[in-house]
């Protein structure tokens, strides 16, 4: 990375911390007074036992130093305290926004970002990577300010001691300063692995385990397991070259480090030579004192390459989320039409789209539903029918034409209200891990129990809820697995009846129940369409035979529509779908 997108990465990430202007204060103003009175103990001490301890003998200023030192231990271990609680109040805080705001812009993406992007990846993106920024606000920036400060203090303090005892004693910097800069590279290096590695990690489980029936069913127990120890050696891999660095390159800081003390204890030795004993006494503080600094020097060096990586590793995760933030498939919220009466016709003029330039899933459809009239839509797998009702809900948006409600171009209308006045049924049925009641209103508080229990007994759902245990607050378990197909068909329609929708779209609503469930939700689907404009698609015809309108629908385009009668009078594709399934069900 170079330099200045590093720079513009940084300055983006800070300006989520502006509304935590006093915490960030508090931080710097502790870490500052900590840096400044930490390398001056040493000095403090040395001065005491040259004046006190072996020239004056003075008891008194003897232990009056010593307090003195206790004071200044005591205001390190309090600005420590204060210095680290600040920071991390204000990472948590600063994550807390940006994982909220990762969430949001989630939220606000259309249907095809997620049909390109693995959950696991997503799930790492608020989870982990979010996570890795904290070190950024909490361990990175504060501590390698209070490091460089606490490097200028310390070799200001050498060399106003003895300069030349300083440059000895800074000999082996140099070497540290350049053996730094290579482990840095190889420690983001082995970051960017790890990351990529946790990536693969977490969307292979999360698939996996949301699929476990059929990776059983088809016996792939073993080589899913075999994938995994793949992957999973991916991450060992990466995770070791990291470790192998810091194996070596600390063990290293600390021989650069002994080698400092060995060249103050030459120079010592030297400066000794042909000296009396009291010379020699008081050069004792001074030598005292560089050790202190020799150990404080070095510790802010192997420190500000550890907090580097630390700067390295929330710089990769921040690109990844800001990745995700800069993403441009979110839904346009264009639509400022509120009062829109959704009582009138709906109507799709010379509708296209594709999901894929230039290979056209719908094609120039032109189609007019009365209000409170039932349309069923027909057709082979591939014709489009989900893809209409999807555009209709505009969680994708059609390229070319019109769908209007009455003379309104739907992308005209606020999306919430749009949304508010549809519900989707579909054949896949999706349950959170809550209670009957939640999955029914979805935490709408203006629904409430009596308004469910109504809407059950309405769609033919009562009863069975009623023989569970807890009722209306059973917990169904993930995604709904306490239950069968059919009942959680049935919450499904009790769902779209609470919320009283002006246009109700069935998506294959029956096609994966029993006979018994069928018709129940027969019985259902008469009370949810009745009195509102509803658009049904399915395989099974006979569920459609009483619907005002049916349309036969062939790569992206209406080829023949009419009654059930009118249809099979008609001796087309119609008539086909329809004796293929007789023969099968006969069969």
């Amino acid at each position: 990375m170079n330099q200045k997108p590093q720079i513009s990465l940084f300055k983006r990430l800070f300006s989520y911390v502006k509304p935590y202007k006093k915490l960030l204060f508090i931080a710097i103003c502790s870490t500052i007074l900590l840096a400044a009175i930490s390398p001056s103990r040493p000095y403090v001490i040395g001065q005491i036992i040259d004046r006190y301890l072996l020239r004056d003998k003075n008891p008194n200023m003897l232990l009056l130093g010593s307090l003195l030192v206790l004071g200044m231990l005591l205001l390190e271990a309090f600005l420590q305290v204060v210095g680290t609680y600040f920071s991390n109040l204000l990472a948590q805080s600063v994550i807390r926004d940006l994982r909220q705001k990762v969430i949001h812009h989630f939220m606000q993406l259309r249907v095809a970002y997620f049909d390109k992007n693995p959950v696991g990846a997503m799930v790492t993106r608020v989870v982990s990577d979010v996570e890795a920024i904290t070190e950024v606000f909490s361990s990175g920036i504060m501590d390698i300010a209070a490091d460089l400060l606490s490097l200028i203090l310390i070799v200001l303090f050498m060399f106003l001691t003895d300069w030349q005892l300083a440059l000895m004693t800074l000999i082996p910097v140099p070497i540290l300063i350049w053996a730094t800069r290579i482990f840095a590279r190889a420690m983001k290096s082995s970051f960017q692995l790890e990351r990529m590695a946790v990536t693969k990690l977490n969307t292979f489980v999360q698939e996996r385990l949301t699929a476990m029936s059929i990776v059983q069913l088809f016996n792939r127990q073993n080589s899913e397991a075999t994938q995994f120890e793949n992957i999973n050696k991916e991450h060992r891999a990466a995770h070791i070259k990291a470790v192998w660095a810091n194996s070596i390159f600390f063990p290293f800081v600390e021989l650069l480090s002994s080698m400092s003390v060995a060249a103050l204890l030459v120079w010592g030795a030297i400066q000794a030579s042909g000296r009396s004993d009291q010379e020699i006494s008081l050069m004792f503080g001074e030598l005292f004192a560089f050790v202190f600094w020799i150990s404080q020097l070095y510790r802010p060096i192997r420190m500000l390459a550890d907090k580097f990586n630390v700067l390295q590793r929330g710089t990769v995760r921040a690109e990844r989320i800001f990745a995700v933030l800069d993403e441009k498939t979110d839904i346009q919220h264009k639509g400022k039409i509120t009062n829109v009466d959704f009582d009138q016709d709906l109507r799709f003029e010379n509708v296209g789209f594709a999901y894929v330039e230039n290979q056209p899933v719908i094609n120039n459809l032109n189609l007019t539903i009365k209000h409170g009239q039932t349309i069923a839509i027909v057709g082979a797998t591939g014709s489009g029918k989900t893809t209409l009702v999807n555009l209709l809900g505009r969680f994708y948006e059609h390229q070319v034409g019109y769908i209007k409600i009455g003379n309104t171009p739907i992308e005209e209308i606020d999306l919430k209200v749009l949304r508010k006045n549809i519900a989707i049924v579909l054949q896949d049925v999706f349950l959170f891990s809550d209670t009957i009641l939640n999955n029914i209103t979805l935490g709408d508080p203006n629904i409430t129990p009596e308004q469910v229990i109504e809407a059950a007994k309405e769609v033919g759902a009562h009863d069975f809820i009623s023989m569970l245990p807890d009722q209306y607050e059973h917990q169904i378990g993930e995604r709904g697995g306490r239950l069968s197909t059919g009942q959680r068909q049935l919450l499904s329609f009790i769902r779209a009846y609470v919320y009283q929708p002006k246009l109700l779209i069935l998506d294959e609503a029956t096609s994966s129940v029993d006979t018994e469930s069928e018709f129940l939700i027969q019985k259902a689907t008469e009370k949810l369409t009745l009195g509102r404009t509803s658009i049904v698609i399915a395989h099974r015809l006979s569920t459609i035979r009483q619907a005002n309108h049916i349309i036969v629908m062939e790569k992206g385009e209406i080829i023949e529509q009419g009654t059930h009668e009118e249809l099979l009078e008609l001796n087309g594709q119609y008539k086909k779908l329809s004796d293929k399934q007789f023969f099968n069900q006969q069969s």
